[in-house]
């Protein structure tokens, strides 16, 4: 069972967007603390937060990313940013996609010399 603090659980339908992903993403931190899984796949779960609560979820990604290996899907910048790792789809031509990797570092790098 996990509850938002202050809330009374009632019904889920009187919580917000942002405190329903927030109650649902401490679930399976919680989880993944207790009996940690070799990666954890998480797709735009990110998307009703707002950017306080999104920098404190990129956090946490982070500090657990020790033990599990993390998968996000996002189009939130500040989430991007805490990633080690960017991949995405681009389609430069109709119909033809076109996978795109960047490793930050090495592109931070790059960055410092020009």
């Amino acid at each position: 069972m996990a509850r938002p603090p202050g809330k009374k659980n009632s019904t889920i339908h009187l919580l917000s967007g942002g405190e329903k992903a927030l109650t649902a993403l401490s679930l399976v931190f919680a989880i993944f603390q207790l009996n940690p899984a070799p990666f954890c796949m998480l797709d735009e779960v990110d998307a009703p937060l707002d950017d306080a609560n999104v920098g404190r979820y990129a956090k946490l990604v982070k500090e657990m990313s020790e033990t599990v290996q993390f998968i996000y899907i996002t189009h939130n910048k500040i989430a991007m940013e805490a990633a080690e790792r960017l991949m995405g789809v681009t389609m430069q031509e109709p119909g033809v996609s076109r996978l795109v990797t960047v490793d930050v570092e090495e592109a931070a790098a790059l960055a410092e010399v020009s």
